[in-house]
């Protein structure tokens, strides 16, 4: 009886044991796998958190590029943007070369600096931009007013003909009008070659000029709850710019820095040289407008679609030089069969000899046939030792 108890206690506590080391081992699995379901969850949103940062970002590049670019329309010395939600104003500053300036001037340029730092309240964007100088303009009125000069001086030249073939005029007043011909001959001579080193200037591409400018913002929504119509909200926001621009203005002449606020037609051809970078410097705005076009921006070709283009010109290009060396080829075996023929010309004729007289044979006899044969193998026996003969004597 003791005996069995004992087996049966023993029984039991191994039960016990093995009972409470797979709860052991249920709650380390229970505790594992909520551990990596923690690491995933964490990782899950730290990756959603990091796409919607890239998201917001792209986000910002992009509408950062069409706040700049995309426009409405340019009215009252303004850029209109997102149909009445945002003005823009632009100041040109004229650049100063501050490395050549004293220490004192650069001192005043840097405190006046300072100073326009300081009364800025509102939001700005400086650009540059970059532009090639077009001479054209410069090139036509240098023209015209030569050909003002040269008129003028054939009319003296005239005059002074007539003067010299005259006894009317002293020697005083011919040597006055001497010197007003030779001082407009001189003139003359002059604006031709203002327009000779004009032109050649304007051959250089490279010759470039940077132009400033600051982009001053209105939001109408800073006024808040308003009543005002589109058009009040315009005036409200041309004379907030105008006072925000003169303000500028003023700040910048104390270091020395030159603006003036651009008119609509600037505001345009800005816009235009931003939109059209390579037209722009063949074909200016003014040819633009006269040319009536509706739309004064454009939009640049397909990558794929210029390297394709590029890539059919090449092709021609070496379909063609391919056509020329082998039609050149072609040209040179004739030659060269042409030659052969012209140097085997005697052993030709020869051989068709023979061969006419072996086929009129019959007709003249068999012995003429063969006497006729031999004076042939004789003549050209003789004839290849002259040319032996001759190459030797060369040699």
């Amino acid at each position: 009886m003791v005996n069995n108890l004992n087996t049966l206690t023993s029984i039991l506590t191994i039960i016990i044991i093995v009972i409470i080391i797979l709860i052991a081992i249920l709650c380390l699995v229970y505790i594992m796998s909520k551990k990596k379901k923690t690491k995933k969850e964490e990782k899950i949103e730290t990756n959603s958190e990091e796409k919607e940062l890239d998201k917001k970002s792209k986000t910002f590049a992009v509408e950062s590029v069409f706040n700049f670019m995309e426009f409405d329309k340019i009215e009252d010395n303004m850029i209109i943007q997102k149909n009445g939600n945002k003005y823009i104003m632009v100041v040109e500053c004229q650049g100063i070369n501050y490395d050549l300036m004293s220490e004192v001037e650069k001192n005043g340029v840097e405190e006046g600096f300072i100073q326009f730092l300081n009364t800025i309240r509102h939001p700005v964007q400086i650009y540059t931009q970059t532009r090639t100088i077009n001479l054209e303009s410069s090139i036509q009125t240098y023209k015209d007013k030569v050909k003002q000069i040269e008129d003028k001086l054939e009319r003296q030249e005239m005059n002074y003909k007539e003067m010299l073939s005259s006894e009317k005029y002293s020697k005083e007043q011919v040597d006055r009008a001497y010197y007003e011909l030779t001082k407009q001959r001189n003139l003359a001579e002059y604006g031709k070659d203002i327009i000779y080193n004009t032109e050649k200037m304007s051959l250089n591409k490279s010759v470039l000029n940077q132009k400033y400018y600051i982009v001053i913002p209105y939001y109408p929504e800073d006024i808040g709850q308003n009543n005002f119509d589109k058009g009040e909200i315009q005036n409200m926001a041309f004379s907030e710019l105008y006072t925000r621009s003169q303000s500028i203005l003023r700040t910048l002449a104390a270091c020395s820095v030159n603006g003036r606020i651009l008119n609509s037609d600037d505001l345009v051809d800005l816009l235009y040289v931003a939109y059209n970078r390579d037209e722009s410097e063949t074909y200016g705005l003014d040819k633009a407008i006269e040319a009536g076009y509706d739309e004064l921006y454009s939009t640049a070709p397909d990558v794929l679609d210029k390297k394709m283009r590029v890539l059919d010109e090449k092709i021609e290009q070496e379909a063609f030089k391919k056509a020329n060396e082998k039609v050149y080829e072609a040209k040179s075996d004739k030659q060269k069969e042409l030659e052969k023929k012209e140097n085997n010309m005697d052993t030709l004729i020869a051989r068709m000899a023979k061969l006419i007289i072996d086929q009129n044979s019959a007709s003249i006899g068999e012995d003429v046939a063969s006497r006729a044969k031999e004076k042939i193998n004789e003549e050209r026996a003789a004839a290849r030792k002259r040319k032996e003969g001759g190459t030797k004597e060369n040699e």
